[in-house]
């Protein structure tokens, strides 16, 4: 479906990571010391060294393999982790420069369905000449031994779960959710949550690059793959080469914050699309000012929490899917008419066009089965950082600062940041500032109008690396590199084949 690509192709990801949207995270440990130069660290020795066998994947013009990593890092002989790995050789012309490795973000988006369904096709031609295009399904994601929670009917159920609560029952039924989806992952995972950090995973891609014959790892990084991103470089400055992280998250901030931040990049986003949806004849929410859209949004929403309206599916249009399909439509503003059309048919009754964008933004598939996006998303964000709350009291206590941060998206967004306080497996990582000393010039990309990742994250993360350049795109949706900047491109492309950074704080339109 067109608006699944527009929704998927340059980023997924986002920060609360409970039931209204996956998240991203921002926290993480380090361990103890940095590994440097081309030796492998202390005690993995025999992963560095392993040998892959690359083999054709069925989908042409590209590899796969499976290589090893320890499932912890602290004790390497306790076992393996198996991951999948996927590339595309350079095409030329032109000297290989070596390996790029791309990630989506989320966390829980598929790197190797991002690289074999976009990146390794969908990146401009001269960077694909010049680089083996590479992809690592992180640990817990995909391919790579997936966190398993629910069944799609359990699925079904918990997108479904009311995130407003109006009363003590419906907060009973909230956390009832919360709780047996955690169960869920505990029962049917639980071997593998304490070893799906950011952390863990930045280890594994050195091991990666040390198995592609790299001395540096390159690297484009989107939404969550920038935390991932300037965790690696964190981890091992020397090893950091060209590295983009473009739609940046803060990793100095804790959930609570990085949570409330995102509540209010999403309601300038909807601003934005109010704007231009007054302005348009079939414009559902009125042809008056945006302030009267955000009313009729909201009226909408209290409508459908009251009466759930049919989609042609078994399934009904809560308040909850509805507020996810107008969320996924936030991503990428060429998805605004059908976001348009989509509220029209609501208003009729008609709830298939936003259960549709829901769907796509849940991976949903057609036969009632998600991907793992959502399970490992909330395995990822619940082990990188301590809980947003620990209670519903907590929640209730901060349900205005969300609201004032977003009047139409608030109460949902913090309701929805309760669900890591009910998860099996203790935070391993905290928030910290993340400055990469010594590494090779970073760039970061931010645009000004990011619902999903804030641009003042991405100023932040920029100032907090020491090698941080900021390059700024001014305009609306997830993302940039890709999305239609002919600036914005030309200077990824250049700092990617030559090595030379934008000026810092360049901005494009």
């Amino acid at each position: 479906m067109e608006t699944r690509r527009l929704l998927r192709t340059f980023a997924i990801g986002i920060g609360t990571a409970g039931l209204l949207i996956s998240g991203c995270s921002g926290g993480g440990s380090s361990p103890n010391a940095s590994a440097t130069g081309t030796a492998a660290p202390e005690g993995l020795s025999a992963y560095y060294a392993q040998k892959l066998s690359w083999r054709d994947c069925g989908v042409e013009g590209f590899e796969c393999t499976t290589m090893k990593a320890p499932r912890d890092y602290e004790k390497p002989d306790d076992g393996d982790i198996d991951l999948a790995v996927s590339r595309k050789k350079a095409t030329g012309p032109g000297k290989r420069i070596g390996s790029l490795l791309v990630n989506p973000g989320g966390p829980g988006g598929s790197a190797i369905g991002y690289l074999q369904g976009y990146a390794a096709l969908g990146y401009p031609a001269p960077v694909r000449a010049r680089y083996d295009m590479v992809a690592i399904d992180p640990r817990g994601v995909a391919r790579s031994e997936p966190v398993d929670c629910l069944t799609g009917k359990e699925m079904d159920a918990y997108t479904q779960v009311d995130q407003t609560p109006d009363d003590d029952a419906e907060v009973q039924k909230l956390t009832a959710a919360f709780e047996k989806f955690a169960q869920g992952c505990e029962k049917r995972s639980g071997e593998i949550l304490p070893y799906v950090s950011t952390v863990d995973t930045a280890r594994d891609m050195d091991v990666l690059r040390a198995l592609l014959g790299d001395e540096r790892l390159h690297y484009v990084g989107a939404s969550y793959g920038t935390f991932l991103g300037a965790t690696y470089a964190d981890l091992f400055p020397e090893r950091a080469g060209r590295l983009v992280l473009d739609g940046a998250m803060d990793p100095s901030l804790p959930a609570v914050d990085l949570n409330r931040d995102q509540t209010a990049g999403f309601e300038a986003a909807f601003q934005s699309f109010a704007a231009d949806c007054v302005k348009q004849p079939d414009c559902p929410l009125g042809t008056t000012s945006t302030a009267d859209a955000a009313t009729a949004l909201k009226q909408l929403f209290k409508d459908l929490d009251a009466k759930p309206i049919p989609t042609g599916d078994d399934r009904k249009l809560g308040e909850s899917l509805a507020t996810t399909g107008v969320i996924a439509a936030m991503y990428d503003e060429a998805a605004w008419p059908q976001l348009r059309e989509a509220l029209a048919g609501a208003q009729r009754s008609d709830g298939s066009g936003l259960l549709s964008l829901a769907d796509s933004y849940y991976e949903r598939g057609p036969d009632g089965e998600y991907a793992n996006l959502m399970s490992a998303n909330a395995a990822v964000n619940c082990l990188d950082l301590p809980p947003a709350f620990d209670s519903p009291d907590a929640v209730q206590k901060a349900v205005p600062d969300f609201e004032k941060a977003s009047p139409v998206f608030g109460r949902g967004f913090a309701w929805a940041s309760l669900n890591c306080a009910y998860w099996p497996t203790k935070a391993t990582g905290t928030a910290h500032r993340t400055e990469a000393k010594g590494a090779a010039p970073i760039v970061v990309v931010g645009t000004t109008r990011d619902p999903a990742t804030p641009y003042k994250w991405s100023r932040s993360l920029a100032d907090q690396l020491s090698s941080g350049t900021l390059l700024t795109y001014d305009g609306d949706g997830h993302t940039a590199y890709g999305r239609g900047s002919d600036c914005i491109d030309m200077a990824i492309n250049t700092y990617l084949l030559d090595g030379t950074p934008p000026s810092n704080d360049k901005k494009c339109t």
